[in-house]
């Protein structure tokens, strides 16, 4: 039976029970009910088979076993009645320290092991978390890289865009004012044309005045100077017609 926890199993040469617990749990001892006996699975060896009498402080052994007895009894004629009074006064209180030291013992134990193991689940767990937050801070990060490389192949292509927009401009500038240019010339051509042609519309203004006034002037010397002949009645007419609004003197 275990000691710790009570669990009853086998020995090891039966059906192997205890030491099957002592594996699962660590708990190292147990009481072997026949003989009520301590053995120890981690020292594999009894333990506190031996106790300390009160009358005469001998260590002496605990349920010794006469192997002349009948059935392992312990109750021959060898065992000295002396020893047997020690035993049975002080067997109690003996067993109740020994049991004592070896709950304390094994609970000490016990605290440490499940202390080692609430440890280790503690660090594990850390482990995780943080193998958990280096794994979404490199996630976070790759996308970030990702962003900025998408942000930067953009600004490169609006640079590239604002370059050649700013290069078109220039050149539509060029253009333009070569077009302006080019309309002011014909402007000021146009202006020189119309200048040049209103200055020939007036000296043949000037010129058609001075040839109908010479015109005039021949025309009332001839009339002057000349003599009446008749004419006939149609070419009086046409001459009428054609000379319509003019009188002759």
């Amino acid at each position: 039976m275990c000691v710790i926890c009570g669990f009853v199993g086998c020995g090891r040469y039966k059906g192997g029970h205890a030491i099957i617990h002592w594996k699962e749990t660590e708990h190292c001892y147990s009481l072997e009910l026949e003989t009520q006996r301590v053995w120890d699975y981690a020292g594999d060896n009894y333990v506190h088979r031996l106790i300390q009498s009160k009358t005469d402080g001998k260590l002496v052994e605990l349920n010794s076993h006469c192997l002349h007895g009948k059935d392992n009894c312990g109750s021959c004629d060898c065992v000295d009645s002396g020893t047997s009074d020690a035993l049975l006064s002080s067997k109690v209180e003996a067993i109740v320290n020994e049991y004592n030291e070896l709950l304390a013992a094994q609970l000490e134990n016990q605290k440490i092991y499940y202390e080692t193991l609430l440890q280790e689940a503690k660090e594990e767990t850390e482990k995780i978390i943080s193998e958990a937050v280096k794994k979404a801070i490199a996630q976070k990060l790759q996308k970030m890289q990702a962003k900025l490389d998408r942000c930067v192949t953009e600004k490169k292509f609006l640079d590239d865009l604002n370059e050649n927009l700013l290069k078109n401009q220039e050149m539509w500038k060029a253009k333009i004012s070569e077009i302006e240019e080019r309309e002011k010339m014909a402007l000021r051509a146009k202006d020189d044309k119309i200048q040049d042609s209103e200055a020939q519309l007036r000296d043949l203004m000037a010129y058609l005045e001075a040839e109908k006034t010479l015109q005039q002037l021949s025309i009332s010397n001839e009339i002057k100077d000349g003599t009446v002949l008749p004419m006939s009645v149609e070419s009086s007419t046409s001459t009428g017609t054609k000379g319509k609004g003019k009188k002759i003197q």
